[in-house]
């Protein structure tokens, strides 16, 4: 069954995005390459006639008069490819044309050593390659934006390029034009005529993903025009490496939904991201603080994974957060090497209701290791954070890495949102497993959140150890700022409200209902957008808004709720996707890259973020749906996960990001592909919690038809909660609020 719906896919995806020709007049290419690169196997597929060479020599020498030979880059990036002068000067005495990559030296051109793409201080990629001439007709027209991953070329002036690399703004197209310095010829033809010029590897455009798929066609089919004028192009398809697991419109299998929870808790083993003893070594190393070093190549603490053929660990020493944005020349993608609190509890909370929905043990035993490693061992709850008398006490640390950036310790930062996610991972964890093991670290992170949340029900966004340690918590207990950001603020309003109904305790509910009173008052005009995208606000705030409904259920707060979800459904494409909206993207080229940001250069552009929106929008329609029993919100999670089943990664070529998701999703093309402007976690982010634990979450919740509010309805939190209420919140400071 699952086959037929791979051919569909396959066949239709090939359909939208490759140019049809007329039938093939007989030619043949002769290349020089090994039988595994790129433009063989896709020529060969295709029916063409490929002469295939393993040196350059005989190529040349055997080439008839006026034909054509394609040296291609079998050893980049370590080594140029070699062509001495005298074959340069038979090629041209005999009229070949010659298509060379990656050249270590030709007549009449000076090379600089090989360069890589500049990146930020965060290790994202700060250039992107450019078309700069007519070369390759309508479908690949001047200022269009393309993406060569891990590409490594050869400086060099060169008159009028068909290709360059430059660092641009824009999501298709190159916004403001090229910049006025540093413009790197990728593609030209050399100036004596006769050769073609690639300055880099342009043949492993399937092994390292080049994006987008419709981009990449023209570019062969104007490379293989020019080495053989007179012959016909065979269409050129391939099957990406990466692809969505189902097309648009194919009928999904009637247990998607499981298959798809199914992967995504494979994808944690599968992932290499779970810290096993055998490489622990490497990551205890001590952290760089900017400049590359053999570790970590690709900025803070981020390089290659641990391999495929590591071991994978079994949650007892954590996971780490999960891949960055830059994916290298075999196609594997750079791994993030620190283990966060907010991570490892949601994906503590998603497998172990995945395991108890799949009747897996190993799924569930993973999830049960997770969270006592992060509770028990790991420095983000212990210390400070485990010592009753200081500020800090019952919050866990943002990463466990020492001096992460500059001298900023990872575990001295506190994030509200981020300490919320890992108390409902906590609490999802406890629930799926059936035990009271973690009741009294859950009654003293709610009521250490309630401690940083002021007189207007708004929490402190971010603090670091050393200050609260100094200034204490009371300071902000008995505050009275506003913080207008669901983004930071609606998950703690929710546990809040969450601790309100189980414990019984009046300030959790009156200071999470004024906060929220005051959101709604505010909205949308006055709410602060994070990364500028108000429909990230949207899908932040509805779990807060839902789970209000179940404390007060009031028309004013249904009101509010359905206000909300309907602004938020009336963005969302018939796929489910939703659409990003900003007030404006990157506002120069030199704004590239620069800091948080959204996947989309303008309004319009159909990209839709699984990393702030889609899956937080998920989790608060699907409890809207049960606090509610409306429609309205059920409908709108059904078209989600509709589209999160489409668009779950499926590889055989890359298993660790096979059964994950993405942060960009192209819904128009319907492939990975978007700006990828954001400083860290970009356009090919692959999150172990923000995305993966919150949607497989969902899903398991889905299957076992209930809501985590009902799952958790029977905790036997408050058992614990007056003993560390008198201590973490006196009676005297509750009469003086």
């Amino acid at each position: 069954m699952m086959k037929r719906f791979y051919s569909i896919f396959l066949a239709e995806f090939a359909a939208a995005v490759l140019t049809l020709v007329p039938a093939r007049a007989e030619a043949s290419w002769r290349i020089v390459a090994r039988t595994d690169n790129d433009v063989v196997r896709v020529l060969t597929e295709a029916g063409a006639r490929v002469q295939r060479f393993d040196d350059a020599a005989t190529a040349i020498m055997q080439a008839p008069p006026s034909s054509g030979v394609l040296l291609l880059a079998d050893h980049y990036p370590q080594q140029t490819t070699q062509l001495a002068p005298e074959l340069f000067d038979h090629a041209r005495d005999r009229k070949l044309r010659l298509y060379v990559e990656y050249p270590s030296s030709l007549p009449e051109l000076e090379f600089g050593p090989p360069q890589s793409l500049k990146t930020g201080h965060w290790g994202n990629i700060l250039e992107r390659t450019v078309v700069a001439s007519d070369a390759f007709g309508d479908a690949l027209k001047k200022q269009r934006i393309l993406m060569i991953h891990d590409c490594h070329y050869l400086p060099v002036k060169a008159n009028r390029p068909h290709l360059v690399v430059a660092r641009v703004a824009g999501y298709d197209n190159a916004l403001y034009g090229l910049p006025s310095n540093d413009v790197h010829p990728i593609l030209f033809e050399h100036p004596a005529g006769h050769t073609l010029v690639a300055t880099t590897k342009l043949s492993q455009f399937v092994t390292a993903r080049y994006a987008p798929l419709n981009g990449w066609e023209p570019v062969w089919r104007m490379i293989l025009k020019w080495v053989e004028p007179e012959a016909e192009v065979p269409p050129l398809r391939w099957k990406p490496t990466v692809y969505p697991s189902f097309p648009r419109e194919v009928e999904l299998p009637a247990d998607v939904e499981r298959q798809t929870l199914q992967r995504g808790a494979e994808w944690y083993r599968k992932s290499g991201l779970l810290v096993h003893p055998s490489w622990q070594a490497r990551y205890d190393r001590p952290a760089n603080q900017g400049p590359a070093t053999a570790d970590w190549p690709d900025g803070h603490r981020a390089g290659p994974g641990a391999g495929r053929e590591e071991p994978s660990g079994d949650g007892s020493l954590g996971l780490l957060e999960g891949f960055r944005s830059k994916i290298y020349d075999d196609g594997s993608q750079s791994v993030l090497w620190w283990r966060r609190a907010d991570n490892n509890a949601e994906s503590a909370g998603a497998l172990a209701l995945a395991g108890s929905v799949l009747n897996q043990p190993e799924f569930t035993r993973i999830g049960s290791n997770l969270a006592n490693w992060l509770t028990g061992q790991s420095v983000l709850s212990t210390g400070a954070f485990a010592d009753a008398k200081h500020p800090a006490f019952g919050l866990v640390g943002w990463n466990d890495v020492p001096r992460y950036f500059g001298e900023a310790n990872g575990y001295d930062q506190l994030w509200a949102d981020d300490n919320a996610r890992a108390w409902l991972g906590l609490l999802r964890t406890a629930a799926a497993l059936g035990t009271d093991k973690f009741d009294e670290r859950l009654t003293q992170q709610l009521l250490a959140m309630m401690r940083l949340t002021g007189r207007k029900g708004f929490t402190v966004p971010h603090t670091e150890l050393p200050s609260l340690a100094s200034g204490g918590w009371e300071q902000h207990f008995k505050g009275s700022s506003e913080d207008l950001s669901p983004h930071y603020q609606a998950y703690v309003q929710a546990c809040l409200l969450w601790g309100a109904k189980t414990t019984g305790f009046l300030p959790f509910k009156e200071r999470a209902t004024q906060g929220i009173r005051r959101m709604m008052e505010a909205y949308p005009q006055g709410w602060s957008a994070t990364n500028d995208q108000y429909n990230q606000e949207r899908a932040r705030m509805l779990l807060a808004l839902a789970w209000l409904v179940r404390v007060d259920d009031t028309p004013e707060h249904r009101e509010w709720l359905r206000r909300v979800a309907t602004d938020l459904t009336a963005d969302m494409d018939a796929c489910g996707a939703i659409l990003t909206k900003i007030k404006q993207g990157p506002a120069s080229n030199d704004a590239y890259g620069t800091g948080e940001t959204t996947l989309v250069q303008a309004n319009g552009d159909p990209n839709t973020d699984l990393l702030y929106t889609v899956n937080f929008a998920l989790v608060g329609l699907h409890e809207a749906a049960s606090a509610t029993g409306e429609t309205l919100y059920r409908d709108a999670a059904d078209k989600i996960v509709n589209f999160l089943c489409r668009v779950q990664v499926k590889s055989e070529a890359q298993p660790q990001l096979d059964g994950g998701w993405f942060r960009g999703f192209d819904f128009g093309r319907w492939e990975y592909w978007g700006s990828d402007a954001d400083v860290g976690w970009s356009l090919y982010s692959m999150e172990t919690g923000w995305i993966s634990g919150e949607i497989l979450s969902v899903l398991a919740l889905r299957q076992m038809k209930t809501s985590l509010w009902e799952l958790t309805a029977t905790s036997t939190i408050e058992r614990h909660f007056q003993t560390w209420r008198e201590r973490m919140l006196p009676d005297d400071v509750l009469s003086n609020q």
